[in-house]
């Protein structure tokens, strides 16, 4: 079975616990607590070892997170790791995070720009992919500085991309200068 199949299945019934004892958003909390904790190497390595017992990695848990989360996401990861799934821990924190979005029909835009923008500027951004009919109308915007796009914007959301930076046209050029075959004009 894949990795995704695993992570969206557990994800599933975390979130179906958390309907059930209407914990939906504190639980998210958890969940996105985890999730960034995952980002540190160290960590996610230890979740993903077989080397590490699962009675190690369940005090480790305990250690970080007991009195930080709620006690319903805690019993979660110890039966996830008591199941030894626990190298899926990250995937399924991605996954109930993608699933909680989908539920509370919220779009995430992630947009980057060569310099940063100003709130009006996101808003009108906003407006226009609420317009498009692409997402929801409960949109999230992340707004990401890359210099190295020159200038103009990259749009991502879903599984859509609109790259209209000034380094992606430049590429484009240099593609079509490379394969096409010029002639002088007399």
């Amino acid at each position: 079975m894949s990795v995704q199949k695993i992570a969206g299945r557990y994800a599933k019934s975390l979130i179906d616990l958390a309907i059930e004892q209407n914990k939906m958003d504190k639980i998210k909390e958890d969940v996105a607590t985890f999730k960034s904790a995952t980002e540190n190497r160290d960590f996610y390595l230890l979740m993903k070892s077989p080397i590490v017992n699962a009675a190690k990695k369940q005090s480790i848990i305990k250690a970080l997170f007991e009195n930080k989360i709620d006690a319903t996401t805690l019993a979660f990861l110890n039966i996830i790791i008591a199941k030894g799934r626990e190298e899926y821990l990250p995937e399924i924190a991605g996954a109930f995070v993608d699933q909680y979005n989908q539920i509370q029909k919220l779009s995430k835009v992630k947009v980057t720009t060569a310099a940063p923008m100003d709130h009006d500027a996101l808003e009108a951004i906003k407006k226009k992919i609420v317009e498009s009919g692409f997402t929801s109308s409960n949109i999230e915007i992340e707004s990401v500085v890359d210099p190295n796009i020159i200038g103009g914007f990259i749009l991502e959301f879903g599984d859509r991309l609109y790259n209209d930076s000034v380094a992606h046209k430049l590429e484009v050029l240099k593609k079509d200068f490379s394969t096409k075959q010029f002639e002088k004009q007399i």
